[in-house]
């Protein structure tokens, strides 16, 4: 920030700027920028410039041809503009344009010719720059930085030439239109957005980048010689024939105006700024101005009292010239007063301009303030003087803390604000008086009070390095000069000086001495002022209110003690903020909460003889009792004292008319002497009430008068304090603080009685009274406007408003018929017209119990508008007719909250009266007659209107009128003041403005509209609109989101989860915008929304605005990642074939085959081939094994594909083969480490970012976001979770001992930046102690583990070598081989072991994808070294026949990456066997991946992960093939690990093959065995084969096709960018995966499944779901695991089970849904019934012990079942019939059977069953079905049905 010229290499000493304005829109001119650079490293400068076009650029005069100009923001674009969706994307985009301007978007390369040259002595170099001041001995000149750089470097001059043609931002051009044909042509620099500076001219945009200025502007002597171009009519100008000249305003101090010295018709205007000033704080405006000196004769003061002779200027358009002298001629005496608190004014002098269009209310720059035309106003307006006073002497003040003194950091933000405001505070008190100075600060304390509850920032973070975001502003400006007002009184009081008083002055001088470094003030540099003033320790004070948040609410309760003579007072304190966040540590951290505020508190007691003292509570904990000591001696002294006496004289002296008397005692009673109170006839006829007897003697009881708790204003909070009415009474009367008058009229209206009415409306009637409290007490009124006070209230209202009136005929004529015709206006009396306003809107707001205004008050607000006579009133009553209509609206509308649906348009609210209905007409008439009359004769800035149009806005939202959008159609036009378009389009949102085509003028109206203030505000209503508009019912949510929003208390949930599974109600709410068909469906905003959002010129705040509505009306997509895609390393696998050798001999022996299990569901069997095919040596193409599966007939083997022959016979030793092929290593092991400490590592990085501590780890720190920004220079070597993630997948880590020392260094890293103690510190320590636990388990199971495959591999060891010496056979081995999916004429192999000769170096067999069964004798169990391949015959056989068996080379081994685990996983799958027998017995269990590694330390159930890959299953007696195959049993995952053994050939054990059945196959379903053709050779085209995909096993039925849901399926998984490898099928050239349809037998794709969707191919839900698993399978067989497809597979297997949830979502049919209701209809119908219509409430009936016996989850009730019904909770008539059942039961459960609410149960459920006999008896029919499985052909054979039981036996 303030060393921006550091990171840039050079900084800016003078920049000169020249420009010549067309008020056709454009700039054009150059600026020269001096610039002194910081380092001879310079190569590039870097400058800020949006908008302009650049035409040449010269560094130290020599011509640059290398520099670039590239604006973000003008390149801002969207991957895909016609996606509505893609929003996102959008503000990422936008934010990453904003992030790359702020290094500059014009960049100039130093040419070779301008070498950087060192000065060659620092005096030169300070006498060359302009305003070179000497600092003073020991301080820091302002100059600081340029003289530290120009010490070193001689400075460059750059000359940028360029222009500007209709900006967007930065520059306002005001042009006369058709729309504005008088609007008068001016030109002015505007604050549109943050970065506005650089819009109109190249600089460093930087609040700390500081330099002299000289600005040159060159315009036409009048608009009248420039009249062709720009179409102006000088006449129109000036209504007397004459031209206004030209005049240019500009920040600096004019040096001369003179002619264009070759152009006649143009003037240049030359500026110098000689401070240094920011370009933020630079601004001109130009434009035939109206110029006004603003002296102190304007002011009204004498050249004496004026003082600083400061020259001020006012500056207006032509036509304004009246209104300018009212607004501004207050300036003076500010600037006086200015200058005599804060110093001297800084610069040389003031300008005030105020222009059309603004933006914002002003913009405030160096010596310049440029306002909106809005503030002025006339000197008949009362309501605006006390704004413009507000927002100009606020502008004036900002010229000293804002602009010439800047905050330090972005952090000190708060306090220059604040100042600013504290000191305008200052100055309002003297210009409006100490009354308003004290009411307004308690406004803005009571609204500090409503927003500081937790959820705003502190005013001062340190840490924040982002200016504060606009949300925030307000509020720091509203709570900053309070917390500086409250600083003030604890200095004054704690301390020996006079407060901020002292201080102020200390730090402007600092500042005009040069004493303050760059002129930047901080927050620790004031404290540390304030404390030397003072001398007053601040720490606590500042802990709490400056660097905390909260404001503390506080309890009294006071009671004397006569036994001590003391009043006991007993405190308790709470703090909202830390209440709401105490639970959050984030939060507890970042908003500082503070628990609760210690400080000293002053307490004034007023005590009997009327004698206030003070006493200082020291609050030092939440709750404590305070003792204050009583003064007077006596019980009731007051009558006896000579003040009491001395009172009573002045109240003598005062009746017989000598004030002064009365003023210097002090009176008793502020309306003393009011004759209401002192006429008794008067007091009957205002019917005043008195004391009561029994209040007077309290009373003459009472030890004290009353209690003030915070009398000196110290604390901003809420005080609750309750004392008796008379004591609030006398503290209203006799205390002259407008605060305590204030509290003391709010506990009061807390309290309505007859006595507090009288006593409100005295205080109306007494003038002493400041107004505004006199306000306030007519507002307290309303309170006792009820019946129970026979609304005496709204008497006194009337009764006070009859002054204004005239007189009636019949003075006793009652209050509430008579009619109020007001007399003609006279607001001469500004307090009476403030509280006439106040009466008018006190009435109002009477209501009836009903919500209804009473008529007569309705009649009383139409009068006043029907008889307004304004005529001979100095002063306008537009804001007055104003009030009246907004409160003739408040009275028409009922507060009743409305019926649901009442709002809506078709459901106009009917229970109007013919009465109500012609108020209502009347009231319509007269707002329509004011609109006309302003129409032609306009209002105050059309208040009028803007009143009649909100009055309108209020009726249709209450319908009480038709909701019609033409009533603000015609307001929002071009033509219209901008108050009445606003006010037009606050209307119109109101309405239902989606509709098509007014939802395409609004979006019409924010792309061309050219007020930009009408562009934001439409913008900004069009997402706020339709918040308002979901919240009061315009849009209902449909479906499912209405079922979220019963509630159902039947105790089925605990209470812990309730509220996770309810939606909020803003959940809800934005379902509803995005659902309904007019506004997330609607395709105009969808249109429009987007494009607005990337349209270059769009405005800044539009921008954001249209993204905000697209985040509320559209769902976004998440925008993929690029940059997880762009650094994947590219690994391809090289597959190539191994060199084949000569072939050999063959050996051929004789095996026999073995049954192979297939499909549940497939015809065919496995036969036996009489003699074994001949055998070719072709080469193998394909590496990888092929699928094995239960094969037809195969015709002959070279026939076949090659990729589907047995692997030729290869007479070579296997381990040849194995060392030609290297082992993969999976990457993650790549440095060595054990395949059970990755896993282990993963689990435990799973774990600990999944932990509530690692919020703080998990991501690396970013000094910027995480507020750190000297990081990187503490920590060298940084560590976070993921940092950690990414080395162990990338294979970094040798050991787990490294992955530990990673963590380690993580929280010593975070131990040594953070401080002990604090929220970062404290986290590490917890986040460490969690990790320690976790890891300890995790080394001991890994010891555990290492420690049983050692043993097991021993015992291998000893096995192997008792194979050697044993048999010399070998069993054989059935090996299949998976199926991705079920296909009947698919080919299949077979191999099977044969023994093989021994040999003298046996290898190690690599196997991985071939599964071994063990046998059942342990002897036998050595697995074969050679697969053998089995051929089938044509024909089957019933009797087995001898085969020859041929040795076959195992097929070639390639690892992918599993190799490592299978054999660790196996080695202790062994063990198992050893411990608990035949694997066939044991359970297949599916292992959690966070629960693998644990699983390794289990000893006896050791349970290998489950895969479908068959295995070979041991039997017990061999097996035959026969008709009746065998079912298929459970696998088990786990692959057999390969041991090094040589090759005895023991007896054979026949073996039964398992493979896994398809994920919809069922049991028995196969029957018998028939012949299949022969295969043909695979294509590469997808296999169109029908097949069958029956349902999953169990009793659930199939679901019948239904192909409009399986299209949107594939039609939402489309959005995906992921599907696309899946949409088509897989092309072998393209896709560059030759071998694909080798290894994958049963391809699939989406786009085959359109196909066979359009061909009717599917007649069940289940097979259309099994063929997209089929797609996800066959991605994850043929990719390896972590794959970019895999990962593909995932995302759309994970959105397809979402979509599948639905469809397979179960309801009951509309017919069945309505039969029920009619049931439950009946039922409720009988009234006999009447126990069971709602839920049994304990309490009520008097048995609390009901739900002890029946638990809440299981009450029922007719209600509640008619409840869920409604809300389609059940999916059947069984569920139905279940509760129905639990209802009666609990009955029966609770009272007995005999009891009479159990009989009543049983007839209940006798009548119940009579009306749904024929329901129930369908759904028991339907459960038959059901059960009885589709395609069981047990019946027509009893083997099976045998075989079916078998099958779910085992």
């Amino acid at each position: 920030m303030q060393r921006e010229h550091v990171r840039k290499g050079f900084s800016i000493s003078h920049q000169k700027v020249v420009l010549e304005v067309d008020f056709s829109g454009l700039l054009f001119g150059y600026t020269e920028i001096t610039l002194v650079p910081t380092t001879k490293d310079l190569k590039t400068i870097y400058l800020h410039l949006r908008q302009c076009q650049v035409t040449s650029v010269l560094v130290g005069g020599v011509p640059v041809q290398d520099w670039v100009h590239n604006d973000p923001l003008s390149n801002f674009a969207s991957s895909d503009v016609t996606d509505c969706h893609r929003h996102p994307e959008l503000k990422r985009r936008l934010y990453s344009a904003y992030a790359e301007c702020d290094e500059g978007e014009l960049g100039i390369a130093l040419p070779p010719q301008v070498p950087i040259q060192k000065t060659e002595s620092t005096a030169s170099a300070s006498a060359s720059r302009p305003n070179a001041n000497t600092p003073e001995p020991g301080t820091l000149d302002q100059n600081s930085n340029q003289q530290a750089s120009t010490s070193d470097f001689k400075s460059i001059l750059v000359r940028i030439t360029y222009f500007l043609r209709n900006p967007v931002d930065g520059i306002q051009f005001i042009k006369p239109s058709d729309a504005y044909p008088h609007r008068v042509p001016h030109v002015y620099t505007t604050p549109s957005s943050p970065d506005a500076a650089r819009c109109w001219v190249p600089c460093i945009d930087n609040l700390w980048e500081k330099c002299t200025w000289e600005l040159e502007f060159i315009v036409p002597k009048t608009l009248e010689d420039d009249a062709a171009p720009m179409d102006v009519d000088g006449e129109e100008i000036n209504a007397d024939g004459g031209s206004y000249p030209t005049v240019v305003v500009c920040s600096g101090e004019l040096v001369e105006k003179i002619a264009h010295p070759n152009n006649a018709r143009k003037v240049i205007y030359l500026f110098s700024q000689t401070s240094l000033t920011s370009v933020q704080h630079i601004a001109f405006a130009a434009g035939p101005f109206v110029v006004q000196a603003i002296s102190a004769e304007n002011a009204g003061i004498s050249e004496d009292a004026a003082g600083s002779q400061t020259l001020m200027h006012a500056f207006c358009l032509p036509g304004y010239e009246a209104l300018l002298t009212e607004t501004t001629s207050f300036l003076r005496s500010a600037m006086n007063f200015f200058s005599t608190e804060c110093g001297s004014y800084p610069f040389g002098s003031h300008k005030l301009v105020f222009v059309e269009e603004l933006p914002t209310q002003r913009f405030d720059s160096a010596t310049l303030t440029i306002a909106s035309i809005d503030v002025l106003h006339g000197d008949d307006a009362i309501d605006a003087y006390y704004d413009s006073r507000q927002v100009l002497s606020h502008a004036l003040a900002c010229q000293w803390m804002g602009i010439n003194i800047l905050p330090k950091t972005w952090s000190d933000f708060w306090l220059v604000n604040s100042l600013g405001l504290y000191v305008t505070g200052l100055f309002l008190r003297k210009l409006l008086g100490n009354n308003e100075y004290r009411f307004r600060l308690r406004r803005d304390m009571d609204r500090v009070l409503e927003l500081d509850i937790g959820t705003m920032p502190p005013l001062c973070q340190p840490s924040a390095i982002e200016p504060p975001d606009t949300s925030m502003l307000s509020f720091i400006n509203l709570k900053g000069p309070l917390v500086l007002h409250i600083l003030d009184r604890h200095m004054g009081k704690s301390g020996t000086s006079l407060g901020l008083s002292r201080v102020l002055p200390k730090i402007f001088l600092s500042a005009l001495s040069g004493e303050m470094p760059q002129n930047a003030l901080s927050t620790h540099s004031f404290l540390r002022t304030c404390r030397k003033v003072s001398g007053v320790d601040l720490r606590t004070f500042v802990n709490q209110w400056i660097y905390g948040s909260g404001c503390p609410q506080f309890s009294f309760s006071a009671m004397f003690n006569r036994k001590r003579m003391a009043v006991e007072l007993q405190m308790r304190q709470e703090c909202p903020a830390y209440v709401l966040n105490q639970h959050d540590p984030i939060k507890l951290a970042l908003l500082k909460p503070v628990p609760f505020f210690e400080g000293q508190m002053t307490v004034r007691i007023h005590e009997a003889d009327g004698t206030p003292y003070e006493h200082v509570l020291v609050i030092s904990a939440p709750v404590k009792r305070f003792e204050v000591p009583f003064n007077t001696k006596y019980k009731r002294v007051r009558r006896n004292t000579k003040r009491y006496l001395a009172r009573q004289a002045a109240a003598q002296a005062a009746a017989e008319g000598d004030m002064d008397a009365a003023e210097a005692i002090g009176m008793i009673d502020m309306g003393f002497g009011l004759e209401v109170w002192e006429n008794e006839e008067e007091r009957i006829r205002w019917k005043v009430v008195d004391w009561t007897e029994e209040e007077e003697i309290a009373m003459a009881g009472s030890t004290y008068e009353w209690i003030r708790m915070d009398a000196d204003f110290e604390w901003i909070s809420r005080i609750q304090f309750e004392q008796q009415d008379y004591m609030w009474v006398s503290q209203l009367q006799r205390d002259r603080d407008v605060v305590a008058q204030l509290e003391a009229v709010r506990a009061l209206a807390r309290t309505p009685t007859s006595i507090v009415s009288s006593v409100l409306t005295k205080t109306v009637l007494v003038t002493n009274y400041f107004y505004r409290i006199r306000c306030e007490a007519a507002l307290a009124l309303v309170t006792c406007a009820t019946r129970r006070l026979d609304f005496l209230g709204l008497f006194h209202l009337f009764k006070i408003f009859l002054k204004y009136c005239y007189d009636s005929e019949d003075q006793d004529q009652d209050i509430f018929v008579r009619k109020y015709i007001p007399r003609p206006n006279d607001f001469s009396d500004f307090p009476e017209y403030f509280v006439r306003k106040s009466i008018i809107n006190a009435i109002s707001q009477v209501r009836f119990e009903t919500g209804m205004t009473p008529p007569i008050v309705r009649q009383f607000l139409i009068d006043q508008l029907r008889y307004n006579d304004n005529t001979i009133n100095a002063y306008s009553d537009a804001f007055y007719i104003s009030s009246v209509i907004t409160a003739l609206a408040c009275a028409t509308v009922s507060t009743s909250p409305p019926e649901r649906g009442e709002l809506t348009k078709s459901e106009t609210k009917t229970n109007q009266t013919a009465e109500d209905v012609q108020f209502l007409e009347a009231a319509i008439a007269e707002v329509e007659r004011y609109r006309s009359m302003d129409r032609l004769i306009p209002s105050f800035h059309n208040v009028v209107t803007v009143a009649a149009l909100e009055f309108h806005m209020v009726l249709g939202m209450a319908s009480l009128t038709s909701n019609d959008p033409k009533v603000f159609f015609t307001c929002t036009r071009e033509g219209n003041a901008n108050q009445v378009r606003l006010a037009g389009f606050d209307g119109l949102f109101m309405t239902r403005w989606y509709t098509p085509k007014i939802m395409s003028y609004v979006f019409a109206v924010i792309a061309n509209d050219p007020s930009r203030i009408v562009r934001r505000h439409v913008a900004r209503n069009t997402f706020e609109s339709l918040a308002i508009l979901s919240t009061v019912g315009e849009m209902k949510p449909v479906g499912k989101e209405t079922e979220s929003l019963l509630i159902e208390e039947d105790g089925s949930a605990p209470d812990g989860k309730n509220k996770d599974t309810k939606k909020s109600e803003t959940d809800v709410m934005i379902r509803a915008i995005r659902k309904d068909k007019e506004v997330g469906k609607s395709e105009i905003l969808r249109e429009f929304v987007a494009p607005l959002a990337l349209d270059a010129n769009a405005d800044y705040e539009v921008r954001w605005c249209m993204l905000k509505l697209a985040d509320l009306a559209i769902r976004g997509v998440e925008e993929p990642l690029p940059k997880v895609l762009i650094h994947l390393p590219p690994t391809p696998v090289v597959e190539t074939p191994p060199p084949i050798p000569a072939p050999g001999i063959k050996i051929i022996s004789k095996i026999k085959t073995l049954p192979l299990s297939k499909p549940a569901g497939r015809k065919g069997s496995i036969v036996i081939p009489p003699t074994p095919p001949p055998v070719s040596t072709e080469s193998v193409k394909k590496l990888r094994l092929p699928p094995a599966t239960p094969s037809t007939t195969l015709p002959n083997v070279k026939s076949m594909p090659t990729a589907m022959k047995p692997p030729a016979i290869i007479p070579q030793k296997p381990v040849q083969i194995v060392k030609k092929k290297e082992r993969v290593i999976p990457k993650s092991q790549a440095a060595g480490m054990e395949v059970n400490e990755v896993k282990a590592c993963r689990s435990a990085l799973k774990r600990l970012v999944a932990n509530p501590h690692a919020v703080l780890f998990r991501q690396p720190v970013d000094p910027v976001r995480d507020k750190a920004p000297n990081y990187f220079e503490v920590i060298k070597n940084p560590m976070d979770l993921s940092t950690m993630s990414v080395k162990l997948e990338q294979g970094q880590y040798k050991n787990r001992s490294e992955f530990e020392a990673d963590f380690r260094l993580m929280m010593n890293n975070c131990r040594t930046y953070n401080s002990a103690g604090t929220y970062v510190h404290t986290e590490s320590i917890n986040f460490e102690a969690i990790f320690d636990r976790q890891w300890s388990r995790i080394v001991n199971t890994l010891k555990e583990a290492e420690s049983k495959s050692a043993a097991a591999a021993k015992h291998q060891t000893e096995k192997d070598v008792a194979n050697v010496a044993g048999p010399s056979k070998i069993p054989s081995q059935q090996v299949a081989r998976e199926k991705p999916a079920p296909e009947s004429t698919k080919p299949t192999q077979s191999h099977a072991s044969s023994p093989a000769p021994p040999a003298p170096a046996p290898a190690k067999p690599t196997l991985v994808k071939l599964k071994i069964g063990s046998g059942a004798n342990s002897n036998n169990a050595n697995p074969p070294e050679v697969p053998k391949a089995v051929v089938k015959p044509p024909k089957a056989s019933n009797k087995p026949k001898k085969v020859k068996q041929v040795d076959m080379p195992p097929p070639p081994y390639i690892d992918d990456g599993s190799h490592d685990l299978l054999q660790e996983v196996i080695a202790m799958e062994e063990m198992g066997r050893e411990h608990t027998g035949s694997p066939s017995k044991r359970k297949a269990v599916d292992l959690d991946a966070d629960d693998e590694l644990l699983s390794l330390a289990v000893d006896s159930d050791v349970k290998p992960i489950i895969s479908k890959v068959p295995i070979a299953e041991p039997h017990p007696e061999p097996v035959v093939p026969s008709k009746q195959e065998p079912e298929p049993s459970v696998p088990r995952k786990g692959k057999p690990k390969p041991k090094e053994t040589p090759t005895p050939t023991p007896t054979p054990m026949p073996k039964r093959v398992a493979e896994v059945s398809a994920p919809n196959s069922r049991p028995g379903s196969s029957k018998g065995k028939e012949k299949e053709g022969s295969v043909p050779p695979r294509t590469a085209t997808p296999s169109k084969v029908k097949h069958s995909a029956s349902p999953p096993v169990g009793p659930k039925a199939s679901m019948p096709v239904n192909e409009k849901k399986c299209r949107d399926i594939i039609k939402n998984l489309a959005k995906l960018t992921e599907y696309g490898i899946f949409s088509r099928p897989v092309d072998t050239v393209m896709d560059g995966c030759p071998d694909y349809y080798v290894e994958i037998r049963d391809p699939m794709d989406f786009g085959t499944m359109k196909k066979r969707i359009d061909e009717h191919f599917y007649t069940t839900m289940e097979q259309f779901a099994a063929d997209v698993h089929l797609i996800f399978a066959n991605c994850r067989k043929f990719n390896p695991p972590g794959t970019l497809p895999v990962l593909y597979a995932e995302v759309v297997e994970k959105a397809f089970k979402k979509e599948w949830a639905k469809v397979a979502e179960k309801k009951l049919t509309s017919q069945e849904k309505r039969s029920l209701v009619g049931i439950m209809n009946k039922l409720f119908d009988q009234k006999q019934f009447w126990p069971f219509f709602v839920p049994v409430d304990p309490i009520a009936l008097g048995i609390p012990t009901y739900h002890d016996i029946i638990p809440k989850k299981n009450a029922r009730d007719l209600g509640t079942i008619k409840s869920k019904l409604d809300a389609e909770k059940y999916d059947s008539i069984d569920a139905w019939e279940t509760d129905m059942n639990l209802m009666v039961q609990n009955a029966i459960t609770f009272n007995g059977e005999e009891s009479e609410v159990g009989q009543l149960a049983l007839q209940l459920e006798g009548r119940f069953r009579n009306l749904a006999a024929s329901l129930l008896q369908g759904s028991a029919s339907a459960q038959s079905k059901k059960r009885s499985l589709p395609g069981d052909t047990s019946k027509a054979s009893g083997s099976g049905s045998s075989s079916v039981k078998k099958a779910k036996m085992s």
